[in-house]
């Protein structure tokens, strides 16, 4: 997604949510990462919220003709991730050189005067197509202007201003419908609030030539990687690194009502006489009295304490405005502290393995279950018994990726046949022999 330049996003007080403090007993009902509420407006996610090694323990239960059938099936599923390792190792040297530029942490000198292979794709491209890998959906200009609309669950106001980047793209996976109970009053109130979380969020930001700003991490011309977790819809733009905190509506109003009426209690007490006094002298130097008014030590000294009582008095009321601000800005701190997984280029190598691992899964169990079909199956059939069969062990929807998983086993030559007559897979034997003479020939100098 990329945000065209326009004015600051500002998330005024039409973002507020209930008063009170945020309670940290969270009551949370999730059905799964790739869950979809079709009534909450979630999509059906494709990633697969289990382990590579636990999915091969899993068909195994389901079901396996012998313990040899079960031994060769793990060592399938070794050679396959191999395969798939070497593959992926090609794609991670294509971002290495891609990022080189871009890289704020790194520790090596980039050449420039080397010239650049023509052919090499963007890191737009790559970071797209390993995202896509990965299971991640994208994440629309539409989405994110419904989520800066919506409340923050932190009770804070933030203001991004997308002036700065050149570029926007988020992504996020695992979509799930969350509860959470909230406390105010002094824990005398309680309200469930029902929210969309997002279990991964990945920001890719590409900030101006041209910005002029404060903060140092926001450099012209720089890009920034970032991934996160467990980040609710209507949080996202804590995640900028330009997010600034406002005081909301509510806030101001706690703050400036007290200090108004104990500057009026101020005024009355300390400095009611001096400022009749002043007020007198003041009609007489006017001309509107022929009374005069006289100035004593003492009249001087109360005047003097009088200011010096109201001055103390606003002074207290701006340390008590910069505290309750300074807590905003460490409530947000913590948040992203616990939040964030990795930066930069270590997110890039996340989502290669995040990526490895899915494409293993879809393969493996596109493969199993073939296999274990006394007869050819259409890829519909293949991917109403898969996702029926995540279900019952999930119990949630998972949007299968059968095209993704097919177009692999028929490259490896793992599976026969096509759309007319369905597909089926060769025996687990031969499909070990073929893995193993595949990985034997990805370098062929050793058969010269």
């Amino acid at each position: 997604m990329t945000i065209d330049s326009g004015s600051s996003t500002n998330t005024d007080s039409n973002r507020e949510k209930n008063s009170g403090t945020h309670s940290t007993c969270v009551d949370v009902t999730v059905r799964s990462s790739g869950a979809s509420d079709e009534a909450a407006g979630e999509k059906s996610l494709r990633f697969i919220p289990l382990r590579r090694g636990d999915l091969v323990e899993l068909c195994l239960r389901q079901g396996a003709p012998d313990k040899l059938w079960a031994t060769d099936f793990r060592h399938f599923a070794t050679l396959l991730n191999s395969l798939l390792h070497y593959e992926f190792h090609a794609l991670q040297e294509s971002f290495k050189r891609a990022y080189a530029a871009h890289d704020p942490n790194a520790d090596t000198r980039f050449l420039t005067q080397l010239p650049a292979d023509a052919g090499e794709p963007s890191l737009e491209d790559l970071l797209a197509q390993v995202l896509d890998k990965a299971n991640y959906e994208k994440l629309t200009e539409t989405d994110l202007q419904q989520a800066l609309q919506e409340s923050s669950l932190f009770k804070i106001r933030l203001q991004v201003d997308f002036d700065d980047f050149d570029e926007v793209l988020l992504f996020c996976r695992g979509a799930s419908r969350r509860q959470e109970t909230i406390q105010s009053w002094f824990g005398l109130r309680k309200q469930v609030v029902s929210f969309i979380n997002y279990d991964r969020v990945v920001v890719y930001l590409k900030f101006k030539p041209q910005l002029q700003a404060e903060k140092p991490l926001c450099r012209p011309g720089s890009t920034l990687l970032k991934l996160f977790q467990d980040v609710p819809k209507a949080d996202l733009e804590m995640l900028f690194p330009n997010t600034q905190v406002r005081m909301r509506l509510r806030d101001k109003l706690m703050i400036g009502v007290p200090a108004a009426v104990g500057g009026g209690i101020v005024v009355s007490t300390k400095l009611g006489g001096s400022l009749i006094l002043l007020a007198s002298l003041a009609g007489y130097w006017l001309g509107a009295s022929d009374q005069p008014v006289q100035l004593d030590k003492a009249a001087l000294l109360a005047l003097m304490a009088g200011l010096g009582a109201l001055g103390v008095h606003f002074w207290k009321q701006f340390n008590n405005f910069k505290n309750r601000k300074l807590r905003f800005i460490q409530t947000l701190t913590q948040n992203l502290y616990f939040k964030n997984l990795d930066n930069n280029a270590g997110v890039f190598y996340r989502l290669l393995d995040e990526a490895e691992e899915e494409e293993g899964k879809e393969a493996l169990l596109a493969y199993y279950f073939l296999s274990q079909s006394t007869h050819p199956l259409s890829a519909q059939e293949l991917d109403q018994h898969i996702e029926k069969w995540l279900h019952g062990i999930l119990d949630s929807a998972v949007d299968f990726e059968i095209d993704d998983a097919l177009q692999k086993l028929l490259r490896f030559g793992l599976v026969q046949g096509d759309a007319e007559s369905g597909y089926s897979a060769v025996d687990l034997p031969a499909a070990l022999k073929i893995l193993d003479q595949r990985w034997d020939g990805l370098f062929p100098y050793a058969g010269q």
